[in-house]
């Protein structure tokens, strides 16, 4: 019987031994994917601000979507393209 209760005490270190090692490597993998995720977070978070604003002045939406009806997808494309590119330009 003291044997068996022996046996016992050795597997249940053993086991909380493993519990502490997963519960590291848990912990440094989910640092590793917060560390991976972040810059993915921050482009969401200008996006959420971008929508909250439209959605704050509806005229904007409909300013943009008479643009497309009236220029079509692939000139509203374009001209952002260049103001994007001009933008950047006159940032430096």
């Amino acid at each position: 019987m003291n044997r068996r209760l022996l046996g016992f005490a050795e597997r249940r270190r053993g086991l909380a031994e493993r519990r502490r090692e997963l519960i590291e490597r848990s912990a440094t993998q989910r640092a590793a994917l917060a560390a991976s995720a972040e810059p993915l977070v921050r482009k969401a978070g200008a996006l959420d601000r971008v929508v909250s604003y439209v959605r704050s002045n509806p005229y904007i939406a409909a300013i943009a979507v008479g643009a497309v009806a009236l220029l079509g997808p692939q000139k509203i494309f374009d001209l952002g393209t260049r103001a994007v590119t001009l933008y950047m330009l006159l940032r430096r």
